[in-house]
C-alpha cells in the first residue's frame, strides 16, 4: 500500500519539443550588374613560323637552347659558309672585269667616233665598239646583280629569329646536310606575347549584341569591347583583353560566328592550344537584387531559396537568376528586397516548419560588381 501510494504521487511523463534550429537570414541588397556573355575557346600563337634552310650546306652550330625566349634577330642556326664566301669572291671579281672591259670599249668607241669625223675610221669600227660598250655595260649590271645574289645566299647561311617568341626543338642536328632539293625545317617559334584566343557566339546571341549595338554594327572597324580570359585551373577571369576580329560570315552548319580576343602575355603563362573561359559585356551595369550563391539550390523546376516569413515558418521560393556580381547571383523576378532569406544553415531550414531566425545583413562588399562571375553562366 506504501509503494503504491508514492507511486500515485508522480507525474506522467510529457513530451517536450525541442527548440526551433537556427538560421542565418539576411535580405537581398541591390548593387550595380553587368550583363555578360560566356564562351569556351581556345589560344593561339600570334605568329608561328617554321625556320627552314634557304640554301645547301651542312649544318655547323645551332645557338640557342630548345624552348627558351629568343629575341628578334638572335642569330639560332649557322650553315656551312665557306662555299658561299668564295661564290662572293668570285662575283666580286667578274664585276671588276666587266668594268675593265666596259672602260676599254667606251675608250675604244670614244676614239673610232674622233677618228670617223676626220674620215679617218669606217663608220662600221664606230657601231662594232658602240655594241661592244654597250654590252659591256649590260655585263656589269649582271655581275653586279650576281654579287647582290652571292651576298644574299651568304646571309641565308645564318638562321636569325624573325621575332621575339618562344623556339621550339631543334629539327637537325648539326653535320647534317641541309636545305638540298627542299627547304629543310630547322625549328619553330611563336610569338606569344600577345596572344590569341578563338571562340564562337551563337547566332540568337549575336543578334542580341548586335540588336543593343547598332552603332558599332554599322562600323566598319572591329569595336574596343573588352573580354576577360580564365584558363582551367584559374578561379574567375584574371586575363583582360579585347576582341580583335570577328568573321564575316556564319558557319551554316553550327549555326555560330568566329571571333578573336587578344591578350597580353609578357610572362607567357598562357600557351598555345590552351583551353580557354571566356566572357564579354554585352550592356552597361544595371542596378538589380543580389544574393549569396550559397543561398540559391536547383532542383527539376529551377533555382529557389528558402525565405522564412513574418511567422518563422519556412517557405520554397522559386526565382529567376540573372547575371552575376562577383560572389553574389542577381534574381530579375521572385524576390523583393523585404524577404529574408536563408542564407546559412539550410539543411536545417525545411519548408513548412519553424525555424529561428537570426538576421544578418549582407556586407556591402559582398554586392560589388567585380566582373568575377560565379555559379551558373549569364542567361
Amino acid at each position: 500500500m506504501l509503494l503504491l501510494a508514492s507511486a500515485g504521487c508522480e507525474k506522467p511523463n510529457t513530451y517536450v519539443p525541442p527548440p526551433a534550429p537556427k538560421v542565418i537570414v539576411s535580405q537581398p541588397v541591390e548593387g550595380p550588374v553587368t550583363p555578360y556573355l560566356e564562351f569556351t575557346g581556345n589560344t593561339q600563337a600570334i605568329k608561328t613560323v617554321e625556320l627552314r634552310a634557304r640554301v645547301e650546306g651542312y649544318l655547323e652550330k645551332i645557338l640557342f637552347r630548345e624552348g627558351e625566349i629568343v629575341k628578334e634577330g638572335q642569330l639560332l642556326f649557322l650553315i656551312q659558309r665557306n662555299t658561299y664566301e668564295a661564290k662572293l669572291k668570285e662575283a666580286k671579281a667578274q664585276v671588276l672585269a666587266d668594268k675593265a672591259r666596259l672602260m676599254h670599249a667606251e675608250t675604244e668607241f670614244a676614239r673610232f667616233s674622233g677618228l670617223l669625223k676626220q674620215n679617218a675610221a669606217a663608220q662600221t669600227d664606230v657601231d662594232k665598239w658602240h655594241y661592244e660598250r654597250d654590252s659591256a655595260q649590260a655585263a656589269v649590271m649582271a655581275s653586279e646583280a650576281n654579287v647582290d645574289l652571292a651576298q644574299l645566299n651568304l646571309s641565308y647561311t645564318e638562321v636569325r629569329a624573325p621575332f621575339n617568341g618562344r623556339a621550339g626543338r631543334r629539327l637537325e642536328d648539326p653535320g647534317n646536310l641541309v636545305g638540298a632539293g627542299e627547304k629543310t625545317v630547322l625549328a619553330e617559334i611563336n610569338q606569344i606575347d600577345p596572344i590569341y584566343a578563338y571562340f564562337t557566339i551563337s547566332e540568337q546571341d549575336l543578334l542580341r549584341v548586335r540588336g543593343r549595338r547598332q552603332n558599332e554594327a554599322a562600323n566598319p572597324r572591329t569595336p574596343d569591347v573588352p573580354i576577360f580570359l580564365g584558363l582551367a585551373n584559374e578561379d574567375g577571369y584574371p586575363h583582360q583583353g579585347k576582341l580583335d576580329f570577328a568573321g564575316i560570315r556564319l558557319d551554316p552548319t553550327t549555326g555560330t560566328l568566329l571571333l578573336r580576343a587578344v591578350f597580353p602575355n609578357p610572362d607567357y603563362a598562357i600557351l598555345p592550344g590552351l583551353f580557354a573561359r571566356l566572357k564579354a559585356p554585352v550592356d552597361a551595369a544595371q542596378s538589380a537584387l543580389l544574393i549569396p550563391v550559397e543561398a540559391i539550390s536547383y532542383d527539376q523546376i529551377g533555382p529557389y531559396v528558402l525565405v522564412v516569413n513574418d511567422k518563422n515558418l519556412v517557405e520554397r521560393r522559386t526565382i529567376t537568376t540573372g547575371p552575376p556580381s562577383g560572389r553574389m547571383m542577381s534574381v530579375s523576378d521572385g524576390l523583393k528586397n523585404s524577404d529574408w532569406i536563408v542564407t546559412d544553415g539550410l539543411l536545417r531550414a525545411i519548408p513548412g516548419k519553424e525555424v529561428a531566425p537570426v538576421r544578418q545583413p549582407l556586407p556591402a562588399a559582398a554586392a560589388s560588381d567585380t566582373g568575377e562571375p560565379a555559379g551558373a553562366p549569364a542567361r
